[in-house]
C-alpha cells in the first residue's frame, strides 16, 4: 500500500527507473517502444526529455506517472517500487503525488476554472469549501484571478493551459508530468507556459519533467534527455 507519510530517505532519488522496457503486440508484428531505459531523477529537479513525434516519449511520461505499466523494469519512487503495488495502492499514489499537464487541457465545459480546479481534491474526499479555497489560491497564483468563474469555452488556449497547470498543483504533488504542455499554442504564449512551469519548480520544489518534440523549449530547460527510438540519450 502507498503511504504517502513516508519520508524520503537521502540515500534514494526521488526516481529510479530500472531497465524499462515497453512492448505493444506479440511476435513477429511486436513493437519495442521503450527499449532499456534506465534514468534517474531527483527532489526538485527540472528536466527535459526530447525527441521526434513517436519516438516513446508519451509513453514513457504515461508509465512513469503510472498511467501505463511497462512490459518489464520497474519505477522506484523513494525506495519503493511502483508496480508491485496493487491497482487501489496505486491510484491513491497517482492521486496524491503526480500532476499531470496534457498537450490536450482536459478540462470539462460544463464546469468554470474553479471547477475544473477542484476536481481532483473531490476525488481524493476533501470538503467542497476547502477545495474551492485552494483552487482560488492557485488560480490566482497562475494568473487566473480575473478568469476563475469562466468555463473552458470563454478562456483563451493560455488560460486553458494555465488551468490545467492549476489543476494539476491543487494536491501539492512532489512530481508534475507536462506532456508537450505548449503544443497547442503560440510560440509567445507557450513560453509563458513554460516559464510559469519554470517559476513552480523553483519556488515550490515541485520536480518537473517535461516531455516535448520542441528543442527550443527543452533548450531552456537545463537537464535535457533525448529519446531516440525508444532509447534515451543524456546531453552533457
Amino acid at each position: 500500500m502507498w503511504k504517502e507519510e513516508e519520508p524520503l530517505e537521502t540515500t534514494h532519488p526521488l526516481i529510479l527507473v530500472e531497465n524499462l522496457f515497453k512492448s505493444f503486440g506479440r511476435a513477429p508484428k511486436r513493437v519495442d517502444v521503450l527499449k532499456d531505459i534506465t534514468l534517474t531523477f531527483s527532489t526538485g529537479e527540472a528536466v527535459a526529455i526530447y525527441g521526434s513525434s513517436g519516438v516513446g516519449k508519451t509513453t514513457f511520461m504515461h508509465i512513469l506517472g503510472t498511467l501505463d505499466r511497462p512490459t518489464s523494469g520497474r519505477i522506484i519512487y523513494r525506495g519503493q517500487d511502483l508496480f508491485s503495488m496493487e491497482e487501489k495502492a496505486l491510484a491513491a499514489f497517482r492521486n496524491r503525488e503526480v500532476g499531470f499537464v496534457f498537450q490536450l487541457y482536459y478540462l470539462l465545459p460544463e464546469f468554470n476554472a474553479l471547477e475544473n480546479t477542484m476536481m481532483p481534491a473531490l476525488i481524493q474526499g476533501m470538503q467542497r469549501r476547502q477545495a474551492a479555497v485552494k483552487a482560488e489560491e492557485i488560480l490566482v497564483e497562475v494568473g487566473l484571478k480575473d478568469r476563475i468563474t469562466h468555463k473552458p469555452g470563454e478562456l483563451s488556449g493560455g488560460e486553458q493551459q494555465r488551468v490545467a497547470v492549476a489543476r494539476s498543483l491543487i494536491l501539492q504533488p512532489t512530481l508534475l508530468l507536462a506532456d508537450e504542455p505548449t503544443g497547442n499554442l503560440d510560440t509567445a504564449t507557450g513560453h509563458a507556459i513554460h516559464d510559469l512551469l519554470m517559476r513552480l519548480n523553483t519556488e515550490k520544489g515541485v520536480t518537473l519533467i517535461v516531455v516535448t518534440h520542441n528543442r527550443e523549449i527543452a533548450s531552456r530547460i537545463r537537464r535535457r534527455i533525448q529519446m531516440v527510438d525508444g532509447k534515451v540519450f543524456e546531453e552533457v
